[in-house]
């Protein structure tokens, strides 16, 4: 009796891999390579088929051809017979291929634009919310773009060329450096994907002149004084700023990313040490943090069970008053690069004060009291100093008095 199975070439793979048609008969074993490949994470064993998955919206067009080659095995097998012809493997890849060649369903030719569009959906199902968002928000601009500039826009455009002429369009849109370069990160991104599973062989966009661009934001830190000031504010007669000013003062002598020191928990809490521990959202890596002083007493006011926060944009909106109840008033200019031209502005240091006003804090405070840079990268989590150094915000003068105390100075 005969019998037809797919099986994977490299079952365990963490990459695409080759899906092979076995054919037993007669005691025979054929095997042939079907020129299809799947990530093994979308291959059904038992069914012998892709899944019918969202992350893989290709499934139906590729399940059609694996049945093309099945019923093309069986009828090839079935023709010789008739044709009083003794299979063999020989023939039998012959006859099967002759069935093949009129039959076979073409798979869908991938471009740049509708790889990124299925990417993005597979995406829906592995990543966070705010990365996907800011995945539609890229493919909007670039497929809005290859509509107004060219018709046939695809893997090959992506060049230096490219490049420049799609930075040109976003400064048009009135886009800041710092949005115009999270686009070309995310396209690099999409990129990156699309040449790793074999669609793409154009690597123009690895280029050094095919950069990311930036700018030094003016990005604040809270000082040790500024923050003992917004910790002796009297809020008991405003609990919702009470509670936020609380949590913000956690990430301040935590270091922890706003979606972490809003979720601690009492089993986070190891008192024996005063110590905390938790398991970072964004990376997955397990922290350890000393508990500071002010955050043992906030933690013992709510006896170790923190309130529930509100949402980034609220607390934001929050801690601005808060600051400006503290007297955190320092005039600051600041800049900020859009549609190509320079706007400078001064504002109160108040109004510039967010949630991530507090990680920044706790590494340039450590950092200026001479704490070790690697020990407190272990505990931001950063993996290069290069972008640790990114939330140190020491002035020229505090540079200066910090090294006062260098031995080579005295």
């Amino acid at each position: 009796m005969s019998k037809a199975k797919f099986i994977l070439k490299e079952p365990t793979a963490k990459e695409e891999t080759l899906i092979y048609l076995i054919y037993n008969y007669n005691y025979k074993r054929f095997k042939y390579s079907t020129g299809e490949k799947i990530n093994p994470k979308f291959w059904n064993s038992i069914t012998q088929r892709v899944k019918e998955t969202k992350q893989f919206p290709q499934y139906p067009e590729f399940n059609a051809r694996l049945n093309l080659i099945q019923n093309g095995i069986n009828n090839a097998f079935r023709k010789l017979l008739n044709n009083g012809i003794q299979p063999n493997n020989t023939n039998l890849k012959e006859y099967l291929e002759i069935e093949l060649s009129d039959n076979i369903i073409k798979p869908r030719k991938i471009t740049l634009l509708n790889f990124i569009d299925d990417y993005i959906k597979e995406c829906e199902q592995t990543k966070k919310n705010a990365t996907v968002k800011s995945y539609r928000t890229t493919f909007k601009y670039l497929k809005n773009y290859a509509e107004a500039k060219s018709k046939d826009f695809d893997f090959d455009s992506v060049n230096v060329e490219f490049y420049n002429k799609f930075l040109i369009y976003l400064n048009e849109n009135k886009l800041s450096v710092n949005t115009i370069g999270k686009h070309i990160k995310t396209i690099k991104i999409f990129l990156n994907e699309a040449t790793e599973r074999g669609y793409n062989q154009n690597l123009e966009y690895k280029k050094k002149k095919f950069k990311v661009t930036k700018e030094d934001s003016d990005t604040i830190y809270l000082d040790l004084k500024e923050l003992e000031a917004l910790y002796n504010l009297k809020l008991h007669r405003f609990p919702n700023l009470e509670k936020v000013r609380d949590l913000f003062l956690v990430g301040c002598y935590t270091g922890l990313r706003f979606s972490d020191f809003t979720q601690i928990k009492p089993e986070n809490i190891l008192g024996s040490k005063k110590m905390l521990q938790i398991r970072t959202q964004k990376t997955g890596e397990k922290v350890f943090v000393p508990l500071h002083k002010v955050v043992r007493e906030i933690l013992k006011k709510y006896n170790n069970d923190l309130p529930k926060t509100y949402t980034n944009q609220v607390m934001n909106r929050y801690l601005k008053e808060i600051a400006e109840m503290a007297n955190i008033t320092e005039v600051i200019e600041t800049s900020i690069t859009k549609g190509g031209e320079v706007n400078k502005s001064a504002v109160s240091k108040s109004q510039l004060v967010t949630t991530h006003t507090a990680r920044r804090s706790f590494a340039t405070n450590l950092y200026l009291a001479d704490v070790p840079t690697i020990s407190i990268m272990k505990i931001t989590g950063h993996k290069t100093e290069k972008s640790f150094l990114t939330y140190i915000k020491v002035s020229q003068e505090q540079n200066a008095d910090k090294l006062l105390n260098h031995p080579f100075f005295k």
